[in-house]
């Protein structure tokens, strides 16, 4: 099956009115201008690889709506799998969160978490694009461990994120703000709230969490999954995180730390709704100032995957590479760092996990092709004959 007449997002450049032939799902030829025969006529829309998403909260949202509204599970990651496709997004690594209490509650409990997982694992292969997991492990939390580690053992996790939010370092370290956070979010009194950071700041004190997060850290390693770091804050971190065998540098929320990551050959990862809004939701270091330094390499969807394309274009405006550049952050750098090779680029041989993308005031996506098939389309482009092929 031939594309046709796309503006195409090549790894180093962008082709205008070019041509892509796809054959068993995989990319079999690239053209520099139509072809005759075309099943699909871009009109001059660019194409674009399918977004890699290495960390995305948003099944929480699915299955917790609102407090106290649980929804299944598996309605919840159908849902979501859903708004990926309509997104752009071909491959996504659900972000769950391994804690023993957490500020989200029942969300982000063992129960839930365990549950999540074993939905995305028994539901993959009827999903419409390629679900993965990426384990967060909050390190205070020692309870945590084993569960993961079972999880692990099962080859039932695909990456794994060590984080630290005790308050006073890393993503919290405004004391007085985070105690003002948790009070609105919760609806209790700050003194309330001060109680239970306080509580979390003596958590960090136990002797357990160095010899679990070396256990966590091994077993990780032995099953070749990449490795991430959690909003480093400082040159320190960043040594000690890369010590461990971390790769990825998620998040980091000052400019020397982002300067260490990639002086250490790390890959930095940053939101792409930071890159929208150009700024961190939580006055940390600005994903478009990191791109203007060279630092950033690697764009996630966070907590609102319909970013991508908006970041990707504002990151396209201060990146020294342009817009092949900024589309690589979310593409083939992303899945590089995640130590996959068969997607994230237009190139012959990569999977045809392509995305069809208009430019205009709201730059919109017309199309979502998972192996050369659709998983999402707004009915602008394909004729019934595409969609047999």
């Amino acid at each position: 099956m031939w594309l046709g007449n796309f503006t195409l997002v090549l790894p180093n450049e962008v082709v205008n009115s070019g041509s892509v032939r796809i054959e068993d799902g995989v990319i079999a030829e690239i053209r520099p201008e139509p072809v005759a025969g075309a099943v699909i006529d871009g009109g001059g829309r660019l194409l674009m690889p399918g977004f890699v998403d290495l960390h995305g909260d948003m099944i929480e949202r699915e299955i917790a709506p609102r407090p106290n509204a649980q929804m299944p599970i598996d309605f919840g990651i159908h849902e979501l799998d859903k708004k990926l496709a309509a997104a752009g997004v071909t491959t996504a690594y659900a972000a769950v969160s391994f804690a023993t209490e957490s500020v989200y509650g029942h969300v982000r409990s063992l129960e839930t978490t365990s549950a999540i997982i074993e939905g995305i694992n028994r539901l993959r292969d009827n999903l419409l694009i390629d679900h993965r997991v990426h384990a967060r492990y909050e390190i205070t939390n020692v309870g945590a461990a084993p569960a993961l580690e079972r999880l692990l053992k099962a080859d039932e996790i695909d990456m794994v994120s060590l984080t630290d939010h005790t308050p006073g370092q890393g993503q919290y370290n405004n004391i007085a703000a985070y105690v003002a956070s948790i009070s609105e979010r919760r609806a209790i009194s700050e003194e309330m709230a001060a109680e239970i950071v306080q509580k979390r700041i003596a958590m960090r004190n136990d002797p357990q969490i160095d010899v679990k997060l070396k256990e966590i850290v091994s077993l990780s390693l032995q099953h070749s999954l990449s490795l991430a770091s959690h909003d480093d804050d400082s040159v320190e971190k960043v040594a000690e995180m890369f010590d461990l065998g971390v790769t990825i540098s998620e998040f980091p929320v000052t400019l020397p730390a982002a300067e260490e990551a990639r002086r250490r050959g790390l890959w930095t990862l940053m939101g792409a709704p930071n890159a929208l809004r150009g700024q961190s939701m939580s006055g940390n270091l600005s994903a478009l100032d990191a791109a203007k330094a060279g630092l950033l390499t690697v764009i996630a969807a966070d907590y609102h995957p319909a970013a991508f394309v908006p970041g990707i274009f504002k990151l396209a405006e201060v990146s020294a590479g342009g817009l092949p550049a900024a589309v690589a952050m979310a593409t083939g750098n992303a899945a590089r760092s995640a130590g996959l090779t068969d997607r994230g680029e237009i190139a012959i041989g990569q999977r045809a996990d392509l995305v069809v993308v208009e430019k205009g005031d709201v730059h919109r996506i017309r199309a979502t092709f998972r192996a050369g098939r659709f998983v999402y389309s707004d009915g602008t482009l394909h004729p019934l004959r595409a969609l047999a092929a």
